[in-house]
């Protein structure tokens, strides 16, 4: 199964652009479909926004896969970034997974043996430039619970930035305004 990541993908960093990032759970699979996993997702990139010290523009996080609308980090490139991100959470929720399921429960697990990993070992990266493009993507990422009938309002999926540019409901993790 193809990660839908062209080869030859060149990354442009040190420019100071923001990034569109999009990363996927192995082959798509719905790893992210627990609001647990989608919860620790979110704690993580705070962890990890804190380490790096980035801005976060906007996010989405959906049953198999991330949308991240990031600034370049003061330590390291967005692919250190991410490599932090997509390591801590499949190793909380590898260890988490181990433990006993409840009969009935989805079992998706990734320990030895099973699925050979967490996550696609690539990522998109989009260099963002321009205010239009910001608002596009942001556009993207808030209709996508919506696209993927996950809810019929992006109000109902907390796990994105959507309230945070609405100014209504929960917010999970702060974003940073576009610089």
């Amino acid at each position: 199964m193809g990660t839908g990541i062209p080869k030859g993908l060149k990354r442009y960093y040190g420019r100071g652009d923001l990034h569109f990032i999009t990363f996927s759970c192995y082959r798509r699979l719905p790893l992210l479909g627990s609001a647990k996993a989608r919860n620790l997702i979110v704690r993580v990139l705070g962890e990890v926004r804190e380490r790096y010290r980035f801005t976060i523009i906007g996010y989405v996080v959906m049953p198999d896969h991330v949308h991240l609308l990031m600034g370049e980090p003061t330590v390291g490139t967005p692919s250190a970034v991410l490599k932090a991100v997509k390591q801590s959470v499949s190793r909380q929720l590898r260890r988490t997974r181990r433990r006993k399921q409840p009969p009935g429960q989805l079992q998706l697990t990734f320990a030895k043996n099973e699925l050979p990993r967490f996550w696609q070992r690539r990522f998109y990266d989009f260099n963002v430039w321009s205010a239009k493009k910001v608002r596009e993507k942001l556009e993207y990422r808030h209709r996508n619970p919506i696209t993927r009938r996950l809810v019929d309002h992006p109000k109902d999926w907390p796990w994105s930035s959507w309230s945070f540019y609405q100014g209504q409901g929960p917010r999970l993790i702060e974003m940073d305004h576009v610089p």
